[in-house]
């Protein structure tokens, strides 16, 4: 096998910098739709913050394949949520950016909100009984005592991203040259025989993955 060619492909590097591009918008809007998230989740009960907890948790607990399925469905040109809007979602790059967003999501929010509910409560009090607002507690006390957390729930967001297949074969399609991210593309070539291309957009993905876990490491080793 002759892994420097195979690398240098077409085959393998569109969906490489696809995958990339698609990291990159996800990553952005976890980071910044998590922390939120987060922090709306750690509020009182209210009956519209349970149904966002279950739309944030549900990718967790249900099939990949499901999930996309009923994206496809909101967002399709005939969906709910897709008749409504002045482009087409699905089976384009704004749909691999939402199925990967949506898949990663969980693992964002999550360990972000666990910290929130932890002990920074009692720097929250203490904040508030020295005359800071909500929002001055969020940003200049809670989210810097959580920012590992946050780190975490970032990387680990971009892993399951990274991995992602079903709710990304539903709302993109697999289309060649458009919508294969990496990890459809190694289905692609074992789909078709090519084994060995499998193998070096495997080890792509590993490397990616081996980032990912040194990071992890070095966090909860501070």
């Amino acid at each position: 096998m002759d892994f420097l060619q195979i690398l240098t492909q077409s085959q393998t590097t569109a969906p490489l910098w696809l995958t990339l591009k698609v990291l990159a918008v996800s990553g952005t809007l976890h980071l910044v739709s998590g922390i939120l998230l987060s922090y709306y989740l750690t509020s009182k009960k209210s009956t519209m913050r349970s149904v966002v907890d279950f739309l944030v948790t549900m990718p967790l607990i249900f099939p990949p394949i499901a999930t996309g399925f009923i994206l496809l469905m909101l967002l399709g040109r005939a969906g709910l949520i897709g008749q409504a809007l002045p482009v087409d979602i699905v089976f384009s790059f704004p749909g691999v950016v939402i199925a990967s967003f949506v898949a990663g999501l969980p693992l964002m929010v999550k360990p972000v909100e666990a910290a929130l509910r932890g002990d920074v409560q009692r720097l929250a009090e203490i904040s508030q009984v020295l005359g800071k607002n909500n929002w001055q507690t969020f940003w200049l006390v809670l989210l810097p005592n959580v920012r590992r957390n946050v780190a975490s729930g970032w990387f680990l967001a971009l892993g399951r991203s990274l991995g992602e297949v079903g709710i990304t074969l539903m709302l993109g399609g697999n289309i060649i040259g458009k919508t294969n991210t990496l990890s459809l593309e190694i289905y692609n070539a074992v789909f078709s025989g090519e084994f060995e291309r499998a193998l070096v957009l495997s080890a792509i993905i590993g490397v990616f993955s081996l980032i990912i876990f040194i990071a992890l490491k070095r966090l909860s080793a501070v």
